[in-house]
């Protein structure tokens, strides 16, 4: 039942505000393609070791991650990875860094950048090197992608308000789907990783489970 002239209606209920969002045309399904990509986004030591900054809490997406890896590799799809790195005064982050100064951890060297062995890149697959939040932004991605002639990037990585959303809405805006794995992506707290999660699927993106995506890959010939 719509709400009365002059009736506001109490949108901090998740039923409502789905339902406000799907009254309003958003969330409409966007079909998978049949030549998928990966993408494991940032995701290294700073995020995963305790005495870090960047520390998120929990390993639990990482974990994921490593099984959505596992999957692809075993499906033979295409697997790119990014890390972070600026040069040792921070002047290749420009105004990024001055906002997050702990970013200046992110120099040539420096084991908080290293990528987790649970997810390390194996011979042959793609590590790009970026500054900014989408792997997208001033990297070679989209020219990869296209190179290889992939329609759907799945992603997984950190952190799900900054890095992954970023990826997530340039890769609609370069012509691919965007598959963000629920369980392969996390944040340090689950309120912004809640919300984006929610605004991704309303508006740039198929938030998917983890299962899905693997018994996805696991059904399917990819050439």
């Amino acid at each position: 039942m719509s709400a009365s002239p002059g009736t506001s209606r109490d949108l901090t209920d998740p039923g409502t505000l789905a339902a406000s969002y799907a009254s309003g045309g958003f969330g409409q399904a966007l079909a998978w393609g049949t030549r998928p990509a990966l993408i494991i986004i940032d995701m290294v030591r700073a995020y995963f070791d305790q005495e870090a900054e960047f520390y998120m809490g929990s390993a639990d997406c990482l974990e994921s991650a490593s099984r959505v890896l596992a999957s692809a590799r075993d499906a033979g799809i295409p697997v790119l990875h990014t890390r972070v790195e600026f040069d040792p005064d921070g002047l290749s982050g420009g105004v990024f860094v001055r906002k997050i100064p702990a970013l200046r951890h992110f120099v040539p060297g420096s084991p908080l950048g290293t990528i987790m062995p649970q997810v390390a890149p194996a011979e042959h697959e793609v590590v790009l090197v970026k500054q900014y939040a989408s792997a997208f932004y001033g990297t070679s991605l989209a020219a990869t992608l296209t190179a290889l002639r992939v329609d759907t990037l799945i992603i997984t990585g950190v952190s799900t308000s900054g890095c992954v959303r970023a990826t997530g809405v340039d890769a609609i805006q370069h012509g691919f789907v965007p598959l963000v794995v629920r369980q392969a992506v996390g944040d340090r707290d689950p309120r912004p990783h809640e919300a984006n999660l929610f605004d991704l699927q309303a508006k740039y993106a198929e938030v998917v489970e983890e299962d899905q995506v693997r018994a996805w890959l696991a059904g399917r010939a990819f050439g």
